[in-house]
């Protein structure tokens, strides 16, 4: 059962498990699974990586699907994520940003120039062992956009093998939070992840305290 934290009159705010790919591939995608539970059709207006976990906004009806991407495609989505990283990072928290290319085996990587960059900010804090939590906040769509980033400062996020970083038991990656307005009214959604045991390390934290209303930092 597929886990259904808003439903609003023109949208549904649904929460995707890590693992499960966002559309059909050997088998029913996260679509495909919450439209069957749903008994209704839903038009999807962004996604999230097969590896990811959190919070999707999905539409009721093609109206409404095209306002919200018009909304996720002009930058009017503010979208927060939190993640578990490994290694010391360069720095600790601030910008990343560059352009990003094809490399290897449907990776991508960081460039130096700034054409039409990726650009992300983010925080971080120690939980020791080597890991760090961290809450990011990107300002542009770039696919893989926010594992490269980490990928790109020594800090790749925990079990995404992919960027170079060590096997663990998910790829720590999850779409926490999302604030848009719709209909003149401010909408805000939030979601702990529910897998991934290092996760628990991070919502104990003080730096954790401060990143619940994600809304309040200084971005």
């Amino acid at each position: 059962m597929l886990k259904v934290i808003s439903d609003e009159a023109d949208f549904i705010v649904a929460v995707k498990p890590a693992g499960l790919s966002f559309h059909s591939e050997q088998g029913a995608g996260f679509v495909a699974l919450l439209e069957a539970q749903q008994t209704y059709k839903l038009y999807p207006v962004h996604r999230l990586d097969k590896v990811t976990s959190g919070l999707i906004v999905l539409a009721k009806s093609s109206q409404a699907a095209a306002s919200l991407t018009e909304l996720f495609s002009n930058r009017l989505v503010d979208k927060f994520y939190l993640a578990i990283t490994e290694g010391k990072p360069k720095k600790k928290q601030g910008w990343i940003k560059g352009d990003m290319s094809a490399s290897r085996r449907g990776t991508y990587k960081l460039e130096k120039t700034s054409n039409n960059p990726a650009v992300t900010r983010f925080y971080s804090t120690s939980l020791g062992e080597g890991l760090r939590g961290v809450i990011l906040k990107p300002f542009s769509g770039k696919t893989h956009q926010l594992r490269v980033a980490m990928k790109s400062i020594s800090s790749p996020i925990l079990g995404d093998t992919a960027y170079t970083s060590s096997p663990s038991d998910r790829v720590y990656l999850h779409a926490f939070a999302l604030s848009f307005q719709w209909q003149r009214q401010d909408k805000y959604f939030s979601y702990l992840p529910e897998s991934g045991k290092e996760f628990n390390k991070l919502v104990t934290t003080d730096a954790f305290q401060h990143w619940k209303a994600p809304l309040n930092l200084d971005w």
